[in-house]
């Protein structure tokens, strides 16, 4: 029989469009219903999709890591009234003292080396979303080229940003755990994309008391604490990413599609630009299958990175959210995952900054070269009951 893709589709419920529960306006575009719209603190940030945008596949280009540009004794973003406070010993700072909005771009270029060595940074009590959705895409092309995101909400004029938002309805809760024991979901942003993200910025405009949490598990950590025999193994190995099943799902709930879906292969284990250090890049959501292993063979190893990504506490740490508060991540070293722990009517809202990043090499010797791997998007074709990819 064909493949059930649907089977393959997580719910993403707070970046889809939801027919039957969201509104489709005369213009056509589809819109949070007005009843949740009239509460929201920010409203020039309310998703929206429109069907009749769309984007041609995106392209290479040359990415130029901020994080290197920066001067590592931090002169221009650190002071006497910064504090910096690790969350763990190895992951996560948590800076106070800090407005974002006031930076130069000599300290937008020291967070970038900061977010590299730390993996994430948080900031509390930020004005940044006070100045609207047109400021923060302005701020995040310090950072690399936006990316559009192929089916999310985006506020209405401002297709750069990517919003999540949990509609204040107990309904929502409940579709998360329809077929599902936990909302835990950990991934890796846009990672089928030729280039995909790279410092990502994450600012909740409104949210529960308490819950929502973010899980950080740190991929470079993981590698290290493997044996230099598997590493060594793990690093000749490459792996087929697909946004395919994302689209189905947006599809599914009556939403929309920017841009065609596509797949890229990357390799399993890529190297940092800034940091020169060895990531294993996949993650549940995304990765498909590894290239040049049978099916079994794959799905016995990627299941075991997978989980010990997932379950080892001790590579991972917990973002607590507050109103105003902002973090940056550097997706090329960390996965993380939603906490859907809430079940009162609660609105949590959420605007994404996703400047894309390299593409993943596994060697930097293949930085910013167009020829690295070249293939055309992979062509996928049913075969009985299995998905069948071609190689590059």
């Amino acid at each position: 029989m064909p493949v059930d893709i649907a089977k393959r589709s997580d719910g993403n419920y707070d970046t889809h469009f939801y027919a039957g529960q969201d509104e489709i306006g005369k213009d056509g575009v589809l819109r949070i219903a007005k009843a949740y719209r009239q509460k929201v603190a920010y409203p020039d940030f309310l998703p929206a999709w429109n069907p009749n945008e769309k984007y041609p596949p995106l392209e290479f280009h040359k990415f130029e890591d901020p994080g290197l540009r920066a001067d590592p004794s931090f002169p221009n973003l650190l002071n006497g009234k910064v504090t910096l406070k690790p969350i763990t010993p190895k992951l996560g700072t948590e800076i106070k003292g800090l407005q974002l909005t006031q930076l130069s771009d000599a300290a937008k270029d020291e967070l970038a080396l900061l977010i590299a060595q730390r993996g994430v940074v948080i900031l509390e009590d930020q004005d940044f979303v006070d100045k609207g959705p047109g400021y923060a895409e302005e701020y995040g092309r310090h950072f690399g080229k936006l990316h559009i995101h192929q089916t999310s909400g985006a506020p209405e004029g401002h297709s750069h940003l990517h919003v999540t938002f949990r509609r204040p309805d107990r309904t929502e809760f409940n579709r998360v755990f329809r077929d599902k024991t936990t909302s835990i979901g950990f991934h890796t942003d846009v990672s089928y994309e030729l280039q995909p993200a790279g410092y990502t910025f994450f600012a909740q405009l409104e949210g529960p008391e308490s819950g929502g949490d973010t899980l950080f598990a740190d991929t470079i950590e993981a590698f290290e604490r493997l044996s230099p025999h598997f590493q060594e193994y793990l690093s000749t190995l490459h792996v087929i990413h697909s946004s395919k099943e994302q689209a189905f799902n947006s599809k599914s709930n009556g939403g929309i599609q920017r841009r065609a879906p596509v797949t890229h292969i990357h390799p399993l284990v890529r190297v940092h630009p800034v940091l020169k250090k060895k990531s294993l890049f996949v993650n549940r959501s995304f990765s498909r299958r590894i290239v040049e292993l049978k099916t079994p063979e794959s799905d016995l190893l990627l299941d075991f990175l997978y989980s010990l990504v997932e379950n080892s506490h001790d590579l991972q740490l917990r973002a607590r959210w507050g109103p105003r508060t902002v973090a940056v991540w550097d997706n090329r070293r960390l996965q993380h995952s939603a906490s859907v722990d809430w079940e009162d009517p609660v609105t949590r809202h959420n605007v994404r900054i996703t400047p894309q990043g390299e593409r993943p090499v596994e060697d930097l010797k293949y930085l910013n070269d167009p020829t690295y791997f070249p293939h055309r998007d992979e062509e996928e074709e049913e075969d009985d009951d299995r998905v069948v990819y071609s190689k590059y």
